[in-house]
């Protein structure tokens, strides 16, 4: 299992990036949704939490896919791109950062590597997709879902048809936790017969252990096939969920512990935030079961024997986050019916304290009526003792009472 590392670099830039990628993909078309507008006065509850959305670059209608030409029309985004390359072999492994993209796309793949990956940071440079798109024949549908970034995993199987190479086209969502919220981005990965191109929407994945193995001489990830490098991906993504899910399993014990302890107002909106993260978790894993089903069952001539084999062992994990996150989901929606009946409760000890007291002060309340009415001529007004007589006896009265509630368990 793969731990998501170096992360807390990248974590800012990451959610600029994010930001930027939504205005751009927003502004594409104008047209298409009107603005919200947030009302003056109103606190935003979910500081770091939005609810997906779709979004598409094109007006309904339009054609389907994004060809060449397309992609040398559209205005490049301000974030930069980074593009990695890394060629190994059973022998070999080698790491290279392209800063020429024109000298890189116009070389080959060395003799001895079995296997080039080639990492895209970034969806901003036009021309980087653009160059890739043309040395490997990638589809204009597959270049289109690269760009919208706002897809439910999935996979698609490419056949070669004329200038188009067979791939496999895989969409996966990498969650990662920043600042104690979920955050979604969405992993784009082209598998052909020995090159793996990925792309990411900003700096930053859960791959390391990935490239430390590619690395390691005799690693097996070394000795297979380009689907074994995509296999080794996708387990690297779902296993990232698990820290992801011990840490909420944590903050539902906690809020759990603060509703039973003292139900206030944000305590339900900590069970609120838990259900929309849980739900945005739900979203990203729950596809991931399709996928690696359809990859490990279905043919392809990208996909080797050997990692299809392999891949029962992520759709396994993916199968126990799934039932971990409907768990914590039903706890979630536990918590909220925890909360209101805590309150309920409270309320109810409110009133059986003030009807207590109230009831108390009704004897009382009558003596001082009667005794406090204007007539001449009433008993007991001339007494030395009337007014302490009167104290002994509402304090008796008083004491009685209580003591009788008690006996009766009713306070």
């Amino acid at each position: 299992m793969d731990q998501p590392t170096g992360r807390d670099a990248t974590a800012s830039k990451r959610a600029e990036a994010t930001a930027e990628a939504s205005e751009a993909t927003g502004s594409a078309d104008q047209g298409a949704a009107p603005e919200r507008r947030r009302r003056k006065g109103v606190r935003s509850l979910r500081p770091r939490f939005s609810v997906p959305r779709v979004r598409k670059r094109s007006k309904p209608g339009a054609v389907a896919g994004i060809e060449l030409s397309d992609l040398a029309r559209m205005p490049a985004a301000k974030e930069p791109v980074t593009v990695t390359c890394i060629d190994y072999g059973p022998q070999q492994a080698h790491v290279q950062s392209v800063t020429d993209l024109a000298a890189f796309l116009s070389a080959h793949r060395p003799e001895w590597a079995t296997v080039r990956w080639i990492n895209v940071d970034g969806l901003g440079d036009m021309s980087v997709l653009r160059g890739f798109a043309e040395k490997y024949h990638l589809h204009p549908l597959a270049v289109e879902d690269v760009l919208n970034v706002t897809h439910r995993p999935k996979v698609e199987a490419y056949p070669e048809d004329g200038n188009m190479q067979a791939r496999l086209f895989v969409i996966a969502r990498m969650l990662e936790l920043c600042d104690g919220h979920l955050r979604s981005e969405q992993i784009s990965i082209f598998l052909g017969h020995n090159t793996v191109l990925t792309f990411q929407q900003s700096p930053g994945d859960v791959w390391d252990g990935i490239r430390q193995r590619i690395q390691t001489p005799g690693s097996r990830l070394r000795a297979n096939d380009a689907s074994f490098l995509v296999h080794s991906q996708l387990d690297a993504i779902v296993d990232a969920c698990f820290p992801i899910l011990e840490f909420y399993g944590d903050r539902l014990e906690d809020v759990e512990a603060e509703v039973l302890a003292s139900p206030t107002p944000e305590a339900i909106r900590n069970i609120h935030t838990l259900k929309r993260e849980l739900l945005l978790l739900r979203r990203a894993v729950w596809p991931m079961r399709e996928v690696i089903s359809s990859l490990q069952r279905e043919p392809h001539e990208c996909m080797g024997d050997a990692t299809r084999t392999y891949m029962r062992d992520v759709y396994d994990h993916a199968v126990q986050i799934i039932d971990i996150v409907e768990t914590y989901r039903e706890i979630a929606s536990g918590l909220t019916e925890t909360y209101m009946t805590a309150m309920s409760q409270r309320l109810n000890e409110v009133m059986k304290v003030l009807t207590i007291i109230g009831t108390i002060f009704i004897p009382l309340t009558f003596l001082a009526g009667v005794y406090g009415m204007n007539f001449e001529v009433l008993p007991e007004l001339g007494w030395t003792w009337g007014y302490p007589a009167f104290w002994a006896v509402s304090i008796v009265v008083a004491v009685s009472m209580f003591f009788w509630f008690r006996r009766r368990q009713w306070i």
